[in-house]
C-alpha cells in the first residue's frame, strides 16, 4: 500500500479515490462552440476510462514511470469536466493544474494552498470544473490537444509544453475542524474503494523531456457560465501535512490501444448532434454564492479556435452556434454533486 503522508489514493470502476472522502470522475462531454456566446453546462455522457500507471510496465516510457499516476484517453479536440464527491460533513481541499499550470489562478504549480488569489477548490461546495477560470463566472472549456502545437494552456502560459497531463493534489481537513464520522445515514451508503494506486503520491518533478507527440495537454475552448466558490472555511482549515497527489496523463486513441491493448471509447458526440435531438443541458441555482476573482494569465489565454486563425485559412473545427435544448434547473449540492447526466 502506498500512502502520501497516510493519504491513499485508489483507482476502481474509472473513479479516482483519494482517502475515505473525495471521489474525482473525469467526464466526457460535449465540446461547446467557441462562438463568442456563453453556454451553460452540458451533460456528462459517461466517465473516460482510466488505467494505472504501474500496471502497464514497460510499455509506459521511463518518465511517466517516473510520475507514476494514471492514464486516460482522449480524442484531438475532445472536451472533458471534473466531477468531485465529497461527503458534506468532511469536505477536502483540492488543487487543479494543467500542464503544471494552475487552472484557477494560471500561477505555476505550487504544493502549497493559497489566498489572494485562491487557488484551489473545495468539494462538494465546488461540485465539479469544467476549465480554466479565465473571466468573472465563466470558464473556458477543457479541450484536448496534442504538445508541441503551442495550443495548450501550458505552452500559452509557460512558453513550454513539457508537461501536459493533469496534475490534481487533495488537503484533508485539519484534525477536529470536522467530525471524525459521518452521521449514521451517511454511513449506510458508504462503500470502500479498492486497490490502492501504487507510487500515486510520488514526487512531481519540476520539468520532463519532451513526449511522444501521442501525449495531450488541455487548451482553452468555448465560453461556459460557471463559477469558481470562494473557500467557505478559510485556508487555515486545510492540514499541509494531509494529503496526496497524482499525475493524469492524457494520450490519444492510438497510444491507448498500444500501451493498454483496448479499445479507445467511440468518438465523441458533437453539440451539434446533441442538440438536433432536442436533450438537456444543465444550469446551476447558485446566484447567492461568490465566485473567485479571475487572473490575468488565464483571461489572456487564446482558445483553440483564436489558434486556428493564424494557422489555416480554414475553419478547422465547427464553431457555429447551437440551439441549446430544454434546461434542467439543478441546486448546489449538500453533498456529492447533482447529477448531471446526459441522455446520449
Amino acid at each position: 500500500m502506498t500512502t502520501t503522508n497516510q493519504l491513499t489514493i485508489a483507482v476502481t470502476r474509472d473513479r479516482l479515490r483519494f482517502g475515505d472522502g473525495l471521489e474525482v470522475t473525469f467526464q466526457r462531454t460535449l465540446r461547446i462552440p467557441d462562438d463568442g456566446k456563453e453556454y451553460p453546462l452540458p451533460p456528462g455522457l459517461g466517465t473516460f476510462p482510466l488505467r494505472r500507471i504501474d500496471d502497464l510496465g514497460d510499455r509506459i516510457p521511463a518518465e511517466w514511470r517516473e510520475r507514476g499516476g494514471i492514464i486516460l484517453p482522449m480524442y484531438q479536440r475532445e472536451a472533458m469536466w471534473l466531477c468531485f464527491h465529497a461527503p458534506a460533513w468532511k469536505p477536502r481541499a483540492l488543487k487543479v493544474a494543467v500542464g503544471k499550470v494552475c487552472a484557477i489562478t494560471g500561477k505555476a504549480w505550487s504544493e502549497e494552498l493559497h489566498q489572494g488569489p485562491q487557488d484551489y477548490v473545495v468539494a462538494p461546495h465546488q461540485p465539479w470544473l469544467d476549465g480554466i477560470a479565465a473571466g468573472q463566472g465563466f470558464i473556458r472549456q477543457f479541450v484536448a490537444m496534442p504538445l508541441g502545437l503551442g495550443y495548450t494552456v501550458e505552452g500559452q502560459v509557460s512558453g513550454e509544453e513539457r508537461c501536459g497531463g493533469l496534475q490534481l493534489k487533495v488537503f484533508e481537513p485539519r484534525a477536529g475542524r470536522f467530525p471524525d464520522e459521518p452521521p449514521f445515514v451517511e454511513r449506510m451508503c458508504c462503500f470502500a474503494a479498492a486497490g490502492p494506486l501504487a507510487c500515486a503520491g510520488g514526487p512531481v518533478p519540476a520539468a520532463a523531456p519532451r513526449r511522444r507527440a501521442s501525449a495531450m495537454g488541455l487548451a482553452a475552448g468555448g465560453r461556459m457560465r460557471q463559477k469558481v466558490y470562494p473557500d467557505p472555511h478559510g485556508l487555515d482549515t486545510w492540514d499541509p501535512a494531509h494529503t496526496a497527489r497524482i499525475f493524469v496523463h492524457l494520450v490519444n486513441s492510438e497510444l491507448w490501444r498500444e500501451l493498454t491493448g483496448e479499445r479507445p471509447p467511440r468518438t465523441p458526440v458533437t453539440a451539434r448532434e446533441y442538440a438536433r435531438h432536442g436533450l438537456p443541458w444543465f444550469d446551476l441555482y447558485d446566484e447567492h454564492l461568490g465566485t473567485v476573482a479571475p487572473q490575468d494569465a488565464l483571461a489572456k489565454v487564446k482558445s483553440v479556435k483564436e489558434l486556428d486563425a493564424g494557422k489555416s485559412a480554414l475553419p478547422l473545427q465547427d464553431d457555429e452556434p447551437v440551439a441549446v435544448g430544454p434546461l434542467k434547473q439543478l441546486k448546489v449540492p449538500g453533498n456529492g454533486a447533482p447529477v448531471r447526466d446526459g441522455e446520449w
